[in-house]
């Protein structure tokens, strides 16, 4: 207690060095949580940029569809396939889907499109094309109805009722097929291949114009719990693969983002290690300070019969209540301002990211061992880095001390 009670006094007799050293550490501690925070908020919103968007946690398709999306690839009477799939107890929900790649043409322009066959009802508990509407209506049901991406519009030089006919092969003949559509909806998903080139239609009629009554490409799958997506070793991706049915989860059929998602973990080592390399800076450069200011009094306890582990201990009693104190402040200042902007969002305008389009707002993700893990390592990594001006001290010759004060 006397070592502590020293050790307060010491603080506190150059408060400006002190408040200073205290705010250094808080900052640092604060920008730690604030970093992991943002770069937590930012994962979820890519995770949820593809898995939410279109690509669900998880989907089902022929084994090799996804290396070139060959419509020849399809599962064929995948109505069984779905009822497995439903009746599975992780999953929340699925849809099937009728995917081609063909051309979509206009009166005045053609282009190239990926064709999406979608069950309406289903989707809405899948993706969020329907969110995607920014002119017009959703799917209905009805046979000529297409939604296209606004960029897609533009390039047709189409508007809402105009006529669009779609040309696909038919994956068993090879034979080209046509099918006349009016647009019925014009989505934006701020993404530039979705906008620019995915068309969707009603699956039934899909179905007809590929000349396949009963198959699917694809089946898109949501769990109960979003955790179970990535755990392979779930029931679901066991029972399902075997002979030419191949389940994945959303990670395995995005690898670009899985590593980059990959990189986010060490980003947040590399930023505290560099904050805490510029605070124990400042610790160490504010104890020896401290220590030169009172090596008078220094050398005449240790010349009186103080052992130089008391000085030691002295010395990083100080450390400790330094980053105490200023882990105290950090984490107050972090909460604040994570709490603001967990509600409101960090701005960051809209970009892309390995094909994946970020919105305008990161919304930070506090966490509780934000609060437990980051203090307590800055306090033991403070104490480490005062063990250097604690060693000098306790190695002060009490004469040259003494003489020096002179």
């Amino acid at each position: 207690m006397l070592t502590l009670k020293l050790a307060w006094r010491n603080l506190f007799r150059n408060v400006r060095r002190t408040i200073l050293t205290v705010l250094l550490i808080g900052s640092s501690v604060a920008a730690m949580i604030m970093t992991d925070a943002i770069i937590i908020g930012m994962v979820n919103v890519m995770v949820n940029s593809i898995t939410h968007t279109l690509a669900g946690e998880a989907q089902v398709d022929h084994k090799g569809f996804r290396d070139a999306y060959d419509a020849s690839l399809y599962l064929a009477h995948s109505s069984s396939l779905e009822k497995q799939i439903g009746s599975d107890p992780a999953v929340a929900a699925y849809a099937p889907r009728v995917i081609a790649g063909g051309m979509a043409s206009s009166s005045y322009n053609i282009a190239s499109a990926a064709i999406y066959g979608v069950d309406a009802d289903k989707e809405l508990a899948v993706s969020r094309i329907s969110d995607a509407v920014i002119h017009g209506r959703y799917l209905t049901g009805k046979p000529d109805e297409i939604l296209i991406g606004d960029s897609m519009a533009a390039l047709l030089e189409v508007k809402l009722g105009d006529r669009i006919v779609l040309t696909v092969a038919e994956p068993q003949s090879g034979e080209l097929s046509q099918a006349l559509f009016r647009v019925s909806g014009i989505l934006h998903f701020g993404t530039r291949e979705f906008d620019d080139r995915f068309v969707f239609i009603n699956l039934a009629r899909a179905r007809d114009v590929l000349a396949i009554p009963d198959g699917s490409q694809q089946i898109a799958v949501r769990f109960k719990n979003e955790a179970d997506a990535e755990n392979t070793q779930l029931p679901f991706y066991r029972k399902l693969n075997h002979g030419d049915v191949e389940a994945v989860s959303w990670l395995e059929a995005n690898p670009s983002i899985a590593s980059v998602l990959g990189w986010t973990d060490y980003s947040s080592y590399i930023v505290a290690v560099v904050l805490f390399l510029l605070a124990s800076f400042g610790v160490i450069n504010s104890m020896f300070m401290s220590i030169y200011e009172r090596i008078y009094e220094i050398g005449v306890i240790k010349a009186i019969g103080s052992k130089p582990a008391d000085l030691m201990r002295l010395v990083l009693t100080e450390a400790a209540l330094l980053a105490v104190l200023g882990c105290i402040f950090g984490m107050l200042l972090a909460w604040a301002v994570g709490s603001y902007y967990s509600v409101h969002g960090i701005p960051m305008g809209d970009y892309e990211l390995s094909g994946i389009m970020l919105s305008d707002n990161i919304n930070a993700a506090l966490k509780p061992y934000q609060f437990t893990t980051y203090p307590a390592y800055v306090i033991v990594l403070t104490i480490i880095a005062a063990i250097y001006p604690a060693r000098f001290a306790s190695k002060i010759v009490p004469a040259e001390a003494l003489q020096r004060s002179l």
